[in-house]
């Protein structure tokens, strides 16, 4: 690496440390101000809280590094600016890019970096945060362990067309209750309803008591009358611990987890949350790369500051840049979700456009 490239990246990640440094200071002192009456009232230790604050650090990380990012960028290019280096640079025979290229691989590797703890330490991080919440909540060193507690109103979609509503269903046993089982066609038409009291998972075989059965034809009506069985075997291919596993929330799996839950629903024809899930898969693949993009972003802006009118104002139009930017991700993931787009464009559109804007900034300037 140059000297150049060292004292450019030098003053980029010492920037970028320090902000990343007060934003955690800063959302940990707020959330604790937030929550200091649920820890005095329950007298939490401060291993506890130690806990709870150090399962955000992932978290926090995540969610603030673009902004690190494009405030590192906006400091030391606009330094550079200001003292005339940047013109010196551009004298020798240098390009934008050419000089931006450490700063520009220092947000690869930030990326990089995002997308690993995303997947590998966010899930775990929730999970884990939401625990100590409501051991914080209520006061109970108990809440820390819900294994094998009691889960009401499960929902499940299952294989061979199967959508399952359980009102109670408990881990410790693998015994539900209140089962209601809808069977569809391909073309998800209702074709079978399954009412049961009660329902036991033994020898891989699943045993229902008190079983009511209703066929319906292709109109949607009942077909034949209704039948009674006081108890029932049912070759359903999901095991208490597959039920189990759908307690965990989307955003508590790693892609892995996401990628094989969201095979598992496909085969049920669940079509509409099939479709959502598949914009959160994508999402974290292209959520990362925000911090690499908005580094693009801030360098035109960044370079134009000279003088201090001019600097405040490329920093208020590069930040409003930012913030267009998170909008038209938001946007774009809505019409993901309603449809509009295909998972994979509805995650990736405001990238590729930020991407563009900021590559067409750069190449006008002079």
């Amino acid at each position: 690496m140059r000297i150049l490239e060292r004292y450019i990246l030098k003053s980029v990640v010492s920037v970028f440390l320090l902000c990343l440094t007060v934003f955690i200071c800063l959302y940990v002192i707020i959330d604790l101000f937030s929550n200091i009456g649920d820890i005095l009232t329950q007298n939490s230790s401060f291993q506890i809280i130690l806990r709870y604050y150090l399962s955000y650090l992932p978290i926090i990380f995540t969610q603030v590094s673009p902004i690190c990012c494009l405030l590192a960028t906006l400091y030391a290019f606009g330094g550079l600016n200001r003292d005339n280096e940047i013109i010196a640079m551009r004298s020798a025979g240098l390009s934008v890019i050419q000089i931006a290229k450490a700063v520009i691989i220092f947000g690869a590797i930030v990326s990089t970096l995002v997308f690993l703890v995303t997947d590998r330490f966010v899930p775990q991080s929730l999970a884990l945060n939401l625990r100590i919440k409501e051991q914080i909540e209520s006061g109970k060193q108990s809440s820390m362990d819900k294994r094998n507690a009691p889960i009401n109103n499960l929902c499940m979609y299952g294989m061979r067309n199967r959508l399952f509503f359980i009102s109670k269903f408990s881990p410790a046993t693998g015994i539900m209750e209140g089962i209601t089982i809808l069977e569809h066609d391909n073309h998800q038409n209702l074709t079978k309803k399954i009412v049961a009291n009660r329902g036991e998972h033994l020898d891989g075989l699943w045993y229902f008591q008190q079983v009511i059965t209703y066929n319906f034809g292709l109109d949607g009506q009942t077909k034949g009358e209704p039948r009674y069985l006081e108890e029932e075997i049912m070759a359903i291919p999901e095991s208490p611990k597959q039920f189990l596993a759908h307690r965990q929330r989307p955003d508590h799996m790693t892609i892995v987890q996401l990628d094989e839950y969201i095979w598992k629903l496909s085969k049920s024809g669940a079509t509409s949350v099939v479709k959502n899930l598949k914009v959160d898969l994508w999402q974290r693949f292209t959520a990362p790369l925000t911090s690499f993009i908005i580094i693009f972003l801030g360098i035109p802006f960044a370079l134009r500051m000279r003088k201090r009118a001019t600097g405040l104002s490329s920093l208020g139009l590069s930040i409003m840049v930012g913030f267009l930017y998170y909008v038209l991700n938001s946007v774009s993931v809505a019409f993901g979700y309603a449809g509009y787009l295909p998972p994979l464009l509805a995650t990736s559109l405001s990238h590729i456009i930020a991407f563009s804007v900021s590559l067409y900034l750069i190449y006008s300037l002079p």
